[in-house]
């Protein structure tokens, strides 16, 4: 009974059922050498190898056992500090708001979609709609045939949902479905009063020890739910690593266990592959791996890997084409090689594995730091044809460093990017009418009129080719290629014709 009183009373006062939990600063997680955890460092120095040999655009990877890191690392221009876009990695977090307000009773899994927004309901809704629950949106089984179209709707996103076609009835077709997500995420907002950024911030984010979270919103200022989040790769390794405790870190409590067993059980089928990691059953938006374990993962290679057989949890950011073969190199490479019991230290095979560690990078642009003809176009500003960069016009330079510098007019903004050869040099971008970003650069010539230029946006998965072509005296072409991307990673070339104004 004092057990009641006490979560009525922090209901009706905001706070969370677990207060311990948001007044004390997280500890760190501890470290450990790899065989002292059973794991050989001379296993994962074969697997980040192989990663590098074979998968262009690993990021980060961080690979806990027993909860100790025993191996931690960023490719350059990756690093430690920065937060990384964690695209559909951000549904697992919104599922956990949603089970820490079922454990404050602010809403239930039979709970119907509708119960939440009448304002918002279509004026006859359908009875699949009608029969909509938070269970299905979790389960991706909302019963729709397509995804709802969101943004650029002409109404809220809400009610842009709930007017699309409910096909299938709800819990028995399952669909991926990031608008499933964001209405997870306006319940959440609607039953608590908080934007899930800001619920999660006292009860997961600050126990767990995540500082400063990004999350994007809608246009009627609602966490987006089913992507947006920005947090770090330990960051990452500490929710990964609180669901592996079922829900405790340390000694302390900050989810319910009985909300992590059915999150990342087996709620419905997906497909039948027995290859694929996506065809392995999913829970409350997380998905069943191979191997016994569980995940969240994000377009383009963000991973949160649980595998409580094995007392292990990977974080991994990137910007990879093929995220199957991520994982596929993970079951091949490091679930072998993870021993029951404690491996006799290895220092020659550790020193080796930290040596490699310290020498990962993003491969630098290819071409040689000048050439006999590189000067005649520095200093000669070239006007762009209409692109969907924004760009207007853009030079060459060179600065003290003998590093090149390209001069652009993005929209009404002047920018100046370095050119590191052999290095990445770190600046600020802006392009694409999309607000300046953290960027780092690399270039070189691949002959005396291609300058190449690599641009790695380090908080996204992504990273720019650019090859400057300078046809004559007064033409100039330039060729676009992206590692990754939802729709074509070539773009159209965009040509320039030097600028002989005053």
């Amino acid at each position: 009974m004092k057990r009641v009183l006490l979560c009525i009373v922090l209901l009706l006062s905001g706070r969370p059922l677990f207060p311990l939990c948001s007044s004390h600063a997280a500890e760190e997680l501890p470290r450990a050498t790899p065989e002292s955890q059973g794991i050989s460092s001379s296993a994962i120095q074969d697997f980040i190898e192989t990663a590098d040999a074979t998968i262009d655009g690993l990021h980060s990877f961080m690979l806990l056992r027993n909860g100790r890191v025993v191996c931690e690392c960023w490719w350059e221009p990756y690093a430690r500090e920065t937060r990384h876009e964690l695209y559909s990695l951000s549904k697992s977090f919104t599922s956990t708001a949603v089970g820490l307000a079922i454990a404050e009773g602010r809403l239930s899994l039979d709970d119907e979609v509708l119960k939440f927004f009448p304002e918002d309901a279509p004026a006859e809704p359908s009875r699949n709609l009608r029969a909509m629950r938070v269970r299905d949106l979790l389960m991706m089984s909302t019963g729709h045939q397509t995804e709802p179209r969101l943004n650029g709707s002409d109404t809220t996103w809400v009610k842009a949902f709930l007017a699309h076609d409910v096909a299938h009835k709800p819990g028995a077709h399952f669909m991926y479905n990031t608008p499933a997500t964001y209405m997870l995420s306006a319940i959440v907002q609607k039953q608590t009063g908080e934007t899930v950024l800001d619920y999660l911030r006292p009860r997961l984010f600050e126990p767990l020890g995540i500082i400063d979270p990004t999350w994007g919103t809608c246009p009627q200022g609602i966490t987006l739910g089913g992507y947006g989040l920005n947090v770090r790769t330990e960051d990452i390794a500490r929710f990964g690593e609180m669901y592996r405790n079922e829900g405790r870190v340390g000694e302390r409590r900050i989810l319910p266990s009985d909300w992590i067993r059915q999150a990342t059980a087996r709620q419905t089928s997906n497909g039948s592959n027995p290859q694929s990691d996506w065809d392995q059953g999913y829970g409350f938006q997380f998905w069943r791996c191979r191997n016994g374990g569980y995940r969240g993962d994000g377009a383009f290679g963000q991973y949160c890997i649980v595998m409580p057989e094995h007392n292990a949890v990977i974080a991994i950011t990137a910007g990879v084409k093929d995220m199957q073969a991520v994982l596929n190199l993970i079951w091949d490479k490091l679930l072998p090689a993870m021993q029951p019991a404690t491996l006799p230290q290895d220092d020659v095979a550790l020193r080796q594995l930290t040596q490699r560690l310290n020498r990962l990078q993003i491969p630098l642009a290819k071409g040689s730091k000048t050439v006999a003809v590189g000067k005649q176009y520095f200093g000669r500003p070239y006007r762009l044809s209409k692109n969907n960069r924004q760009w207007n016009s853009i030079g060459m330079e060179l600065n003290g460093d003998g590093n090149i510098v390209l001069a652009m007019q993005v929209g009404d903004m002047s920018q100046k990017l370095i050119c590191g050869h052999d290095s990445w040099v770190k600046g600020k971008l802006a392009w694409g009418g999309q607000s300046e970003q953290s960027v780092a650069a690399s270039g070189g010539w691949t002959d005396d009129q291609t300058f190449a230029v690599r641009i790695c946006a380090y908080e996204t998965p992504y990273c720019t080719t650019l090859k400057l072509k300078f046809i004559n005296d007064r033409d100039l072409e330039i060729e676009t290629q992206t590692n990754v991307s939802f729709g074509p990673t070539t773009q159209p070339k965009i040509t320039g014709t030097l600028d002989s104004s005053p």
